[in-house]
């Protein structure tokens, strides 16, 4: 996996994101509280939880769209204090400018940042291609599948050369079978790309295809009750979830899950 070059001010040995003892309320309602977490560079950290943990609250925490309480966050070796470019994020919808091409879409923050036209356009269809998608640079959202528009939302991001990719239950909506499919594209993506990742999700099936790494966050408030290194073979493909390592992996999350979730409905009651 190719590694991406760290900024002048910044060592190999510093951790790309870094959380230290944040908490978020909003009114008399607690998020998150004393969250600690540090992500490698070139991780893909997954995020597990229930509904209502904090997910995506940590995720916006960490792109600088809302502010924590107490606590800090560095990405990249600077403190996040607003929206940062450092941080890219793909959201669950896809978020495309239905009047704009395929090309169009994926080349705007560049566009944005007056990046010569030859130069976006050589840069959009590199990324294009990455994500499996040459055929289709010059067609609209309407005509694309769900599963070609995340795409293009994951290409638009990577155009943009983020420090850190930040998803937001990307295919949550998406069919069974194309969701397999494009979580195989991703792991070749995030292998070709070295990008940092932290990705969010309800599926443990999803985390182990996906990850190097794995918290579950718990709730009342948002914490993390399990860290866990993934050590599934490359190249991760359906046939690994038949293999003994990944029901064990499985087996130790869904019992951290089973104690978070009965707590949670217990509380409610």
């Amino acid at each position: 996996m190719a590694a991406m070059n760290p900024p002048a001010n910044a060592s190999q040995n510093t951790p790309m994101i870094r959380i230290a003892g944040v908490s978020k309320s909003y009114g008399d309602k607690p998020v998150l509280g004393n969250v600690e977490l540090e992500v490698e560079r070139g991780e893909f950290l997954v995020i597990l939880g229930a509904s209502g943990c904090g997910k995506s609250t940590l995720l916006n925490l960490v792109s600088g769209f809302v502010q924590p309480n107490t606590g800090h966050i560095h990405v990249n070796d600077k403190e996040v204090t607003d929206v940062t470019p450092a941080c890219g994020m793909v959201f669950q919808q896809y978020a495309l400018f239905p009047w704009k091409t395929v090309q169009e879409n994926v080349e705007f923050g560049l566009k944005m940042r007056h990046v010569p036209r030859a130069k976006r356009a050589e840069i959009a269809k590199h990324f294009i291609e990455m994500v499996g998608l040459r055929g289709v640079a010059d067609s609209y959202p309407h005509a694309l599948s769900g599963g070609m528009k995340q795409r293009v939302s994951i290409a638009r991001v990577l155009a943009n050369d983020p420090d850190v990719m930040l998803l937001d239950e990307p295919f949550a909506a998406l069919d069974a079978m194309t969701r397999q499919v494009l979580q195989e594209q991703l792991v070749s993506i995030y292998e070709k790309s070295g990008k940092t990742i932290l990705f969010i999700t309800h599926s443990i099936d999803e985390a182990l295809m996906l990850s190097t790494r794995m918290v579950v966050m718990g709730d009342k408030p948002g914490r993390i009750v399990q860290d866990i290194r993934n050590d599934l073979p490359h190249p991760r493909s359906a046939d690994v979830q038949l293999s003994a390592r990944y029901l064990e992996l499985k087996k130790s999350i869904w019992e951290t899950v089973q104690v978070e979730v009965t707590r949670s409905l217990e509380a409610k009651h």
